[in-house]
């Protein structure tokens, strides 16, 4: 504030004592400066700078993620193709039966052969063939019915005559499991023989 409004209050006080004594210049004081200080009053409420920060605006509240798709279930595994069973073989399982072929004994004594060899019976041809003829002279039918054998209730028979328990006892897996057979009464004959001597080759008689 200036001086010279501070000045005009206390000249007018002054001429109102001289006038009307100190109440008159109480009054006068009043009036003068209630003006002043209502007016001064605004002043030290002025509203705060204009460049005040504005409040900040709430951020945005943030979108949800997207729930994820369930992933898609796997396809389930086509079963596998049972392979197909392979094809026989053609040549002959060892475990197979095999009837006897043929009508004569040189088809007969062969085809016996082919069942020894795949069981590792040894015998040539010779010495089979040499023993049927003592034994049988080539008769699949031959039965002895006047020696030991027969008087036991055992009588020999077949190409190579030979007993049921002795049959039963040397057959050959292969063949049948009749005695009067002819490959396999001389295969079982021969498996006989090859236990008993080493070998049908080596039986020049009875045996």
């Amino acid at each position: 504030m200036s001086a010279p409004t501070l000045l005009r209050p206390a000249a007018a006080r002054r001429r109102l004592l001289a006038a009307g004594g100190w109440a008159a210049a109480a009054v006068a004081l009043t009036g003068a400066v209630a003006p002043q200080a209502v007016a001064a009053a605004p002043q030290s409420a002025a509203p705060a700078s204009a460049h005040a920060a504005a409040p900040s605006k709430p951020s945005a509240p943030s979108k949800p993620a997207a729930p994820s798709k369930p992933a898609a279930p796997s396809k389930p595994s086509k079963p596998s193709t049972p392979s197909k069973p392979s094809a026989p073989s053609s040549q002959s399982s060892p475990s197979a039966v095999h009837a006897t072929k043929g009508t004569n004994l040189d088809e007969w004594i062969k085809q016996a052969m082919d069942v020894m060899e795949r069981h590792d019976i040894p015998g040539t041809y010779e010495g089979i063939h040499r023993n049927i003829i003592r034994e049988s002279s080539g008769d699949p039918h031959a039965i002895n019915n006047w020696d030991i054998n027969a008087v036991n209730g055992v009588p020999s028979r077949g190409l190579l005559q030979v007993i049921p328990p002795t049959f039963d006892a040397y057959h050959v897996a292969g063949t049948t499991k009749n005695i009067v057979d002819p490959v396999a009464n001389i295969v079982a004959a021969c498996n006989y023989a090859a236990d008993r001597y080493g070998s049908i080759d080596n039986v020049w008689g009875a045996y």
